[in-house]
């Protein structure tokens, strides 16, 4: 497994670090492997409830995809088959939480569109800038975007490759919280150790039903969480819940 992206799981939290920033931490083919295969080994990993994914250095969350890595696809069939680093978070079931600091590029900004939660810091600058080299991203932006900020505004990012900076990107809706570059971590991680405080089946089908509401009709989002809600109850998790709140104490979701 490659050093430059490193998985460390500690108190239920996973961390997932892109970790070349000599290179603004744009990722390389093993790279896309080894962030697919941590996100593949978070999710099946029981002790695991949230995943905070962050790049390493101050520069930079990821720039996104290696320029030079992306001439080296002998033909377009093996790069149509690559590994979607994007995609690989995007399927995670637990909740992720993106810490960014610095250059949100290309393919490092769907990595943040494919976390649940983005915390930025200060330096941070967001752009989409494939159109500019001649292709549309493929990691999701054209479909997720327009999801979190609207059609015109996905449009404004996407066709001219502009950059924004991380007090745009919270009133646009790209990110949820805006702290100081060195409260970014520090806020990332007490983030997920709230997160990883609750019930995991009861979080795990928050985001499912979430999800689900970008994808389906009110009427069948509305009947799929309620079977999510049906399955937490059969998990026994809520009567914890209801002794905690008679017995005025925190909830203690062990399992």
């Amino acid at each position: 497994m490659t050093d430059t992206v490193t998985l460390a799981v500690a108190e239920a939290i996973a961390e997932i670090t892109i970790n070349r920033p000599e290179k603004h931490n744009a990722v390389t083919p093993d790279m896309a492997a080894a962030i697919e295969c941590h996100c593949l080994a978070v999710d099946r990993d029981d002790a695991v409830r949230v995943v905070l994914l962050r790049g390493a250095g101050e520069r930079a969350f990821s720039a996104g995809s290696d320029l030079g890595s992306l001439a080296e696809y002998p033909s377009t069939w093996k790069f149509r088959n690559r590994v979607e680093y994007a995609a690989a978070v995007r399927n995670v079931r637990k909740p992720v939480v993106a810490a960014l600091k610095g250059w949100v590029l290309g393919g490092g900004g769907e990595l943040a569109l494919a976390a649940d939660i983005r915390v930025a810091g200060t330096s941070a600058r967001f752009g989409f800038p494939e159109v500019r080299r001649g292709w549309v991203g493929g990691g999701g932006a054209s479909q997720m975007l327009p999801r979190l900020i609207g059609y015109g505004q996905a449009m404004r990012l996407l066709v001219t490759g502009d950059t924004v900076d991380a007090a745009e990107a919270q009133r646009l809706g790209l990110v949820e919280v805006v702290v100081a570059d060195a409260d970014v971590d520090a806020t990332a991680r007490a983030l997920c150790r709230q997160i990883a405080g609750y019930s995991p089946i009861a979080v795990q089908a928050v985001k499912a039903s979430v999800r689900m509401a970008l994808n389906a009709s009110l009427e069948a989002g509305l009947r799929y969480e309620n079977e999510m809600n049906a399955l937490c109850f059969a998990a026994g998790d809520h009567l914890e819940g209801i002794r905690a709140f008679q017995q005025k104490r925190a909830p203690d979701f062990e399992r």
